[in-house]
């Protein structure tokens, strides 16, 4: 099976999740995860796009948890955009939810190392 476009060149590097991710996936999809974050250009942010995610088992958490801790590692902050409200209610299910606070809707990020975690008030 051949892996997916692993980022979009936009000014925010993007990670490009893929309709698939289980747990024979996650390796495949990390280690061009990886590969990209490693060629793309430093930034304020990292961000995962889960729009195209459809199937996933809690292997998609873990592979989301490890891009957090590259945008981490690179000085930026981690955003998760469109990620489908099963894979945050998974995410509260295994007591990691915290980690993907909400903002805007579906889109969850954390801050850069350093600063303060922060959620917008509700409206």
């Amino acid at each position: 099976m051949p892996l997916p476009q692993a980022f979009a060149l936009t000014p925010t590097p993007m990670l490009l999740l893929p309709a698939t991710v289980t747990q024979k996936e996650a390796a495949g999809v990390l280690r061009v995860f990886r590969e990209a974050v490693q060629r793309l250009p430093a930034a304020d942010q990292l961000v995962v796009d889960a729009s195209a995610l459809q199937r996933f088992d809690s292997a998609a958490l873990a592979l989301i948890l490890e891009c957090q801790r590259m945008a981490r590692r690179r000085g930026s902050a981690f955003v998760l955009r469109d990620a489908p409200p099963r894979l945050l209610e998974l995410a509260a299910l295994y007591g990691v939810a915290e980690l993907f606070p909400s903002v805007a809707g579906t889109a969850a990020a954390s801050p850069a190392p350093g600063q303060p975690l922060t959620t917008p008030a509700a409206s």
